[in-house]
């Protein structure tokens, strides 16, 4: 996708940078790449695009439940994103900035027949997984399956943006307008649940045991 919101494939790799010398990771990376599509440098946006467009692909399926609505849902989000792309301020993560366009995006787009549907449901394994962070990752999603069973379906979607999002209490506010302690409620009910299970495997015994609202 370029930045006009349309796909292209198949292109050798643009540096988000014209200096070798300068190596950016995560955030930081994001912000120059923004800054550079902001100041002309339109077709860098590809770079956000595909840094992103699987978190947001995520979400859309969460949200319809089918690969269509949830292209279509991708598209539009990266459309709007590269239209307000001068509006980011930097004063968070630009993934938080993203999500919460996609999020609101969703739910302008939602029907009332449609729920949310957990990414817990969604088996996405990441490129460094080993059977540790695989046993940890089924832990964690047997906890959290079990507190969303407990939760109203507004509700489902910040205990998902904490686990498999990596977002903070303050961000998940950001995104979803919800007050923090609201959010700390349910994130914290999933934590309880996850320790019980860790704490049934000898090598995990006590992990989170400190953990607090």
């Amino acid at each position: 996708m370029t930045g006009d919101g349309e796909s292209r494939s198949g292109e050798k790799p643009v540096s988000p940078t014209d200096s070798p010398a300068i190596f950016l990771q995560g955030d930081d990376e994001d912000r120059l790449i923004v800054a550079q599509v902001v100041s002309g440098q339109k077709e860098l946006f590809r770079l956000l695009v595909k840094r992103h467009e699987q978190a947001v692909y995520g979400m859309g399926m969460s949200f319809f439940r089918n690969t269509e609505d949830a292209l279509d849902f991708t598209q539009e989000v990266f459309l709007k994103t590269f239209r307000n792309l001068s509006y980011f301020e930097g004063r968070s993560r630009f993934s938080t900035w993203l999500y919460k366009i996609a999020y609101n995006t969703a739910i302008n787009n939602i029907t009332r027949k449609k729920d949310y549907h957990s990414l817990v449901e969604e088996e996405i394994i990441p490129d460094n997984d080993t059977p540790e962070r695989r046993l940890l990752r089924s832990l964690a999603r047997e906890a959290v399956r079990g507190a969303l069973t407990e939760l109203p379906e507004r509700f489902r979607v910040c205990v998902d943006l904490f686990f498999f999002y990596d977002r903070s209490y303050q961000e998940i506010e950001v995104i979803t307008g919800y007050p923090v302690n609201t959010i700390k409620s349910h994130v914290f009910r999933a934590k309880k649940i996850l320790r019980e299970k860790l704490a049934g495997f000898a090598d995990y015994n006590g992990a989170g045991s400190g953990d607090t609202e």
